[in-house]
């Protein structure tokens, strides 16, 4: 199998039904949780205020768009490493990037909301 990016998983041993669920689960959590919940934090929270730097950086500098561009690079790297891994028929690069997200998306969404109840 070519190494690279494929155009379709039909030419991986993926199925595209699986890689579906895997990034609409990631989607949830990392992209629509975290973000949501971050906006809030940001947004409406006088006493909480962003603790990872780059993060904090990145919305000093360009706002609450600034921070959605920095989360949709996040996502769209993982995205092609994914898709990266299905192409070399490796497993860690095909599973690894959605489960890495929705690990972290699930964790930030459930912390962010911790600190939104108080």
């Amino acid at each position: 199998m070519p190494s690279g990016v494929p155009l379709s998983l039909d030419e991986t041993p993926y199925d595209a039904t699986e890689f579906s669920r895997l990034w609409v689960v990631a989607t949830a959590t990392y992209g629509v949780g975290d973000i949501v919940t971050t906006i809030a934090l940001v947004r409406y929270s006088v006493s909480v205020s962003e603790a990872n730097a780059l993060l904090r950086t990145v919305i000093d500098a360009f706002g609450l768009w600034g921070l959605i561009g920095l989360k949709l690079v996040a996502f769209f790297t993982c995205l092609a490493i994914s898709l990266a891994g299905a192409g070399d028929d490796d497993p860690l690069l095909y599973y690894g990037p959605p489960t890495m997200l929705a690990l972290v998306g699930a964790f930030t969404t459930a912390y962010n909301l911790r600190l939104l109840v108080g």
